[in-house]
C-alpha cells in the first residue's frame, strides 16, 4: 500500500531521531531551500506497510517552494522502535497522540499530511487536539474502511503474521509474485530495490501490522467530526485508486469543504507516481492555508 522510489534521502536532507516526550521517532528532515523565504512546516505520516521514505520524491520540489517537510516513521514502523508483539500499545488514539507529541517536538504549528493508514491516524490527532496544526491533506485517504478487496489482502496478511515470522512472511510474499511482479513487492507495491524493501519489512514491528491492519478493515465514518474542526483541508489522490474508490473521496471532500485534487496518472501512492504535480498541488495548497500565518 506504499510506494518508495528510493531509501536515499535527498541532498541536504537529514536523518535523525526526533526526540518527543512520548519517545524518539526516526524523521526524514528536509530544510526549505537556499535562498527561497521560509513559508511553513509540514508533518508527513506514512500508511500502512510503509515509511518515512515514502515521501523522499517530495522533499526537494517542496522545499524549492518554501517548506521544511519532516517525514516520521511512527511507532512500531522500520526505524522507529515499538512494542513486537503488543498490539495494544498501536491503538489508533495511541498512534494518534504520537503524531501530536512530533507535532510538538517540532516546536510550531505544522501542516500535517496523512497517507492512506496515515491519513486515518491523523484525522484522529487533529480530532484530540487541533492547536498544533495549521491544516490537515489526507491523502489517498478516505472516510471510513478500505474497499472489500483490500480488506481480504490485509485478512490474508494478518492471517500469516499469526502463524509465521517476519522473515517467513517476506519469502512467501516473494513466491508468490507473478512474473509481472518480478519488479513489485506484492505488499509495498513499486520498489526496485529487495534488500532495502527487506530491511524495511524486518525492520517493522508484526503487532503495528496486525494492529493497523485490523483499524483499516473497521474504521468508522469520522467525517462529521471532522469537518467541526476549524482548519482548512485538502483531500487528494491519484486518478485511480482500489483502497477507496474516487466517488468516496470526492464525497468526503464535499462533506469536509475542502479543496480536492486527483493527480493525472497516479494511483494510490502519487506522491512517487507523480511527485512534481503532487508537491505542486500541496504548496498550492499550503500556500493558500496561510504558510507560516
Amino acid at each position: 500500500m506504499s510506494r518508495p522510489a528510493t531509501f536515499v534521502p535527498p541532498p541536504g536532507a537529514r536523518a535523525y531521531l526526533l526526540r518527543t516526550a512520548r519517545g524518539e521517532f526516526a524523521v526524514v528532515d528536509a530544510p526549505v531551500g537556499d535562498g527561497v523565504e521560509p513559508r511553513g512546516v509540514v508533518l508527513l505520516v506514512p500508511g500502512f506497510t510503509g515509511s518515512k521514505e515514502d515521501f523522499n520524491p517530495l522533499h526537494v520540489p517542496l522545499a524549492e517552494r518554501g517548506y521544511r517537510t519532516v517525514a516520521v516513521d511512527g511507532r512500531g514502523q522500520y526505524e522507529s522502535d515499538g512494542p513486537a508483539s503488543d498490539q495494544s500499545a498501536y491503538a489508533q488514539e495511541e498512534l494518534a497522540r504520537d503524531v501530536l507529541a512530533q507535532a510538538e517536538a517540532l516546536g510550531q504549528p505544522v501542516h500535517l499530511l496523512g497517507h492512506s493508514l496515515g491519513g486515518q491516524i491523523s484525522r484522529a490527532a487533529v480530532l484530540l487536539e487541533h492547536a498544533p496544526f495549521r491544516s490537515l491533506t489526507l491523502m489517498a485517504s478516505g472516510p471510513a474502511q478500505i474497499s472489500e478487496s483490500q480488506q481480504q489482502r490485509v485478512k490474508l496478511l494478518r492471517d500469516a503474521l499469526a502463524a509465521l515470522t517476519m522473515a517467513q512472511v517476506w519469502e512467501a510474499i516473494q513466491a508468490m509474485e507473478t512474473p509481472e511482479e518480478t519488479e513489485t513487492p506484492a505488499l509495498d507495491d513499486g520498489l526496485d530495490d529487495r534488500d532495502d524493501l527487506r530491511r524495511r519489512w524486518l525492520g517493522t514491528k508484526p503487532a503495528q501490522l496486525l494492529a493497523t491492519g485490523g483499524q483499516l478493515c473497521t474504521e468508522p465514518d469520522r467525517v462529521a467530526e471532522l469537518a467541526a474542526v476549524p482548519l482548512p483541508f485538502h483531500v487528494l489522490s491519484g486518478s485511480r485508486d482500489d483502497t477507496w474508490p474516487l466517488p468516496l473521496l470526492d464525497e468526503m471532500a464535499v462533506r469536509l469543504g475542502a479543496r480536492r485534487t486527483v493527480i493525472e496518472d497516479a494511483e494510490h501512492s502519487p506522491n512517487t507516481d507523480q511527485p512534481l504535480a503532487t508537491a505542486r498541488a500541496l504548496a498550492d495548497f499550503w500556500d493558500a492555508a496561510g504558510g507560516q500565518g
